[in-house]
């Protein structure tokens, strides 16, 4: 009986000993937090944030949009009969002069043609110079004569169809360019509209795009370009308008801009996706870090530290954004310069949190949702 009233004694000890470790400890915790300091010595546990100033940024007034590479020039090679291949004359990727023949198709019957035109072409001239010669002696009418000339005339005609039919089975380049792949080979028949490989002309190319109506009476033909390609990272290439459309768009309110590109060494291929950027110039104007800045729908905010007799306080400022460029955001309106805003750590400012966030704006909404900042959908040109 009294080892059992020990234990429950001692089992009494040691639970009122966790009871007062428990007490003591909450005790403590909340007086080390009330001697810590926050924001720029503000009471209470203060979410240790960085600050930055809102200050006046170099952009660029760029119109930036999406186009498709294409050649100056470009043609299928086709045929317009369907004929089995003799000859192929080229190879893949070559580059070819203007005229320079492709590929040969089976021609025995314009062989055979041409043939009999020539045969005709040289009686009719014997028979032409032998009744020409008879008339000038007067042994023959001249009628006869006159007669064979227009044989002979008639002759050189069906010659030079012959000729035209044969020179239709070598199909020849039109321009001068580089070739692309084909998969003809000698033997292989091919059909009207069939495609036997294509030409294009890469020297430079052009890119299509749509400009915005507003910009017409800022951007003339001949305005400087610039584009980029995700094939080669970090560069850019310099080109002009060339032409603009007679005609605007009206659903989108856009006329179409043709860009030229030079193409030393041929890098830029037909097809490829490009950024095009149109510069209107440099401007000054209030930006702030891409990190102090949270977006929530198609709205966005900024946290502007203000200090106070008791300390430092966020404030959740709404704020109007415009381009996005090397890092920073422009602030069209919500700000003025030098003011101070929280830097970065937004994700971590909550409703109960050390960092106070004043404004009925704050309180309606709370603190923004987690995940940091993100980059605006579209940024204003």
């Amino acid at each position: 009986m009294f080892k059992r009233h020990f234990f429950i004694i001692a089992a009494a000890c040691v639970l009122g000993l966790m009871i007062v470790a428990a007490v003591a400890k909450i005790a403590f915790s909340d007086g080390g937090a009330g001697d810590r300091k926050g924001l720029g010595g503000q009471g209470g546990r203060g979410q240790v944030v960085e600050e930055v100033t809102a200050q006046r940024h170099e952009f660029a007034d760029q119109i930036r949009v999406l186009g498709v590479a294409r050649s100056r020039r470009s043609v299928n090679i086709t045929s317009n009969t369907a004929e089995l291949v003799t000859r192929v004359m080229f190879t893949d990727g070559q580059r070819v002069n203007a005229g320079a023949p492709l590929v040969e198709l089976q021609a025995r019957e314009e062989d055979a043609d041409l043939i009999r035109a020539r045969a005709q072409l040289e009686n009719a001239q014997r028979e032409y110079d032998r009744y020409r010669i008879l008339a000038e002696r007067g042994v023959a009418p001249r009628v006869m004569a006159e007669t064979s000339e227009t044989a002979l005339k008639t002759a050189q005609a069906a010659l030079a169809a012959s000729e035209a039919r044969r020179g239709d089975r070598i199909l020849r380049a039109p321009f001068t360019g580089v070739l692309g792949l084909t998969t003809v080979t000698p033997g292989t028949l091919i059909s009207p509209g069939s495609v036997i490989t294509n030409l294009d002309d890469v020297s430079a190319v052009r890119v299509d795009f749509p400009l915005p109506e507003r910009y017409l009476g800022v951007l003339p033909v001949g305005a400087p370009i610039t584009a980029t390609s995700d094939a080669f990272p970090g560069e850019a290439f310099n080109g002009r308008i060339a032409l603009l459309d007679t005609r605007v768009n009206e659903q989108t309110r856009a006329v179409i801009a043709r860009a030229e590109f030079p193409n030393a060494g041929n890098r830029i291929r037909p097809g490829m996706m490009m950024r095009v950027a149109v510069h209107q110039g440099r401007r000054q104007t209030l930006a702030v870090p891409e990190a102090a800045v949270q977006y929530e729908g198609q709205g966005a905010f900024v946290y502007r530290i203000a200090r106070g007799e008791t300390g430092a306080t966020a404030q959740r400022v709404e704020v109007q954004t415009g381009a996005v460029e090397g890092g920073f955001v422009e602030i069209v309106s919500g700000l003025t310069n030098n003011d101070r805003i929280v830097a970065s750590g937004l994700n971590r400012i909550q409703p109960g949190a050390p960092v106070t966030v004043e404004g009925a704006e704050g309180r309606q909404r709370g603190a923004p949702a987690k995940g940091g900042a993100r980059a605006p959908q579209a940024a204003r040109p």
